[in-house]
Formats: structure tokens, C-alpha cells, sequence
């Protein structure tokens, strides 16, 4: 059974950067896959990115997103630069037993309760 409680949501301004976290407790966090989605308001939940056994990320946020992971601190981060009205949404914390890369919301047995982006102009 593994906790996950994301932080580092906020209002921000188009442009600016935030920096999400996402600590774990229980399990093995060095095995498991992790990753981020968002769920904007009247939208499904999307892929963002992942760190596995390769590191993948949605086209919409690459180049302007890193995923990393800290197995120390049980930790995995979302650095968000370039903030764009789009990237609204509750972002959420992911993970599944296993290495493999998957981008589907199915495919994750946990999940954090949420941390709330907003980007304003």
C-alpha cells in the first residue's frame, strides 16, 4: 500500500514556474513507475509526464516540464516553467508496481488527492 500527497500548487501568473511535489510513504518507491496528470474542469484526466524505466512526457508540456525523482526522499517533482492559461488543472501524483512506461490513467494502482495549478494572464 503506498501514500502519495502532492504540494506546490498555486496561482500563477502566464509565464511563471512552479514546482510540484509529490511525497510517498510505504512500499518500494525505487520500483515503482511514477507519474503526473492533470484534470482541467470539464476535461478528462490527462498524461503528463512520466519517470520509469525511460522518462516520457505529453507533447503539450515538453520542453517546458522535468520530471525527476529523489528514491532517498521518496519524492518525485514536477518543475513547470512557461506556465500557459492551458496548464490549469489539479495535478495529480501516480504510481504502479513496475518500471514499464504507460500513459493511461487505468494503468495506475496510486494516487495522490490532487494539487490545484492555476494560471492566470
Amino acid at each position: 500500500q503506498v501514500q502519495l500527497v502532492e504540494s506546490g500548487g498555486g496561482l500563477v501568473q502566464a509565464g511563471d514556474s512552479l514546482r510540484l511535489s509529490c511525497a510517498a510513504s510505504g512500499g518500494t518507491f525505487s520500483t515503482y513507475g511514477m507519474a503526473w496528470f492533470r484534470q482541467a474542469p470539464g476535461k478528462e484526466r490527462e498524461f503528463v509526464a512520466r519517470i520509469g524505466a525511460s522518462t516520457v512526457y505529453a507533447e503539450s508540456v515538453k520542453g517546458r516540464f522535468t520530471i525527476s525523482r529523489d528514491n532517498v526522499k521518496k519524492t518525485v517533482y514536477l518543475q513547470m516553467n512557461s506556465l500557459k492559461l492551458e496548464d490549469t488543472a489539479v495535478y495529480y501524483c501516480a504510481a504502479r508496481s513496475g518500471m514499464v512506461v504507460f500513459t493511461t490513467p487505468e494503468r495506475y494502482e496510486y494516487w495522490g488527492q490532487g494539487t490545484q495549478v492555476t494560471v492566470s494572464s
